[in-house]
């Protein structure tokens, strides 16, 4: 699911922009999901200003755009998201979603001087309307135009996109008088090998569900051939099946001692969040390494 994020100032020509690339995709045989804020904010029974002057209304959008463009997530789609996608932080976790899914994105800043856009904004006449509770068609408010509190308040939020962000990268900037680069956005999309997701991003890899118990009886046979040399009073240098280091035997190991160091090796050591198990193999080495360590002196 390449994705590209829409960004800009309100009356911007964001979404002309949106429905251009739309087109462009769409006649190259791409299947293109167009998701607008013009059209989640109605659907979410918000006015259009009443929606951009309270931070809980546009949380509840951001949330209701991002679940949709995730929910299109898959290999061929083409996502357009048309929204103001002003907060950087809020791009990031668009990007973390892009690369988790294995694909790549592209930032679509319309740049527009800030009166330029209020001249288009008082250009916009339509009332602000709601959608009836049984209504199939969604209601579109992009002619609907913001007061001038709302729009500086969105103009002073705004934090533009920069080409050496990630998160914006790449970024492609269309001036008012521009003629779309739709070349640029294509290789941005289908030309570049989409960066490969976090560790963060990354569901641990399950282990088989008896390597615990394979694991920890192990580590008791290693114990009962340590306490088997104590009780006998074999002190010294004691080699340990499946591993090249031998464990030093003291005379202060007991039962206990070693039960404790065995809890603690499985705690830091062979943890279930880390991205893959221990192998099995490698375990008499290490436990044998972990024993040697913690009894120094003793």
């Amino acid at each position: 699911m390449p994705i590209v994020v829409v960004t800009g100032l309100p009356a911007s020509g964001k979404s002309t922009r949106a429905r251009q690339l739309r087109d462009h995709f769409v006649g190259k045989g791409k299947r293109v999901h167009l998701i607008s804020e013009n059209e989640a904010v109605p659907k979410a029974l918000f006015g259009k200003n009443a929606h951009a002057g309270d931070s809980q209304k546009e949380k509840v959008v951001r949330s209701d755009l991002k679940s949709e463009a995730s929910r299109h997530l898959n290999k061929e789609d083409l996502v357009i998201l048309d929204a103001g996608n002003y907060i950087k932080g809020y791009r990031y976790e668009l990007y973390c979603m892009t690369k988790s899914a294995r694909t790549t994105q592209c930032t679509l800043f319309s740049c527009i001087p800030q009166e330029q856009a209020w001249t288009f904004n008082t250009q916009r006449t339509a009332a602000d309307e709601l959608p009836e509770t049984d209504e199939e068609q969604p209601v579109d408010n992009s002619s609907v135009p913001y007061t001038r509190e709302i729009f500086d308040a969105l103009c002073m939020r705004y934090e533009e996109p920069q080409s050496n962000n990630r998160w914006d990268s790449p970024l492609v900037v269309a001036l008012p008088e521009d003629t779309l680069d739709v070349e640029a956005i294509y290789k941005a999309l289908y030309e570049t090998k989409p960066l490969p997701p976090n560790l963060s991003t990354q569901n641990a890899p399950l282990g088989a569900t008896n390597y615990l118990l394979e694991l920890d009886n192990l580590m008791q046979s290693i114990i009962k051939e340590i306490l088997g040399a104590v009780k006998i009073k074999a002190f010294g240098q004691l080699r340990i099946p499946g591993s090249t280091s031998t464990v030093k035997v003291t005379t202060s190991m007991n039962a206990l001692q070693l039960n404790r160091l065995r809890q603690k090796f499985i705690t830091s050591t062979c943890r279930a969040s880390q991205t893959a198990p221990t192998p099995l193999e490698q375990v008499p080495q290490l436990f044998v390494q972990f024993i040697n360590a913690n009894t120094i002196g003793c």
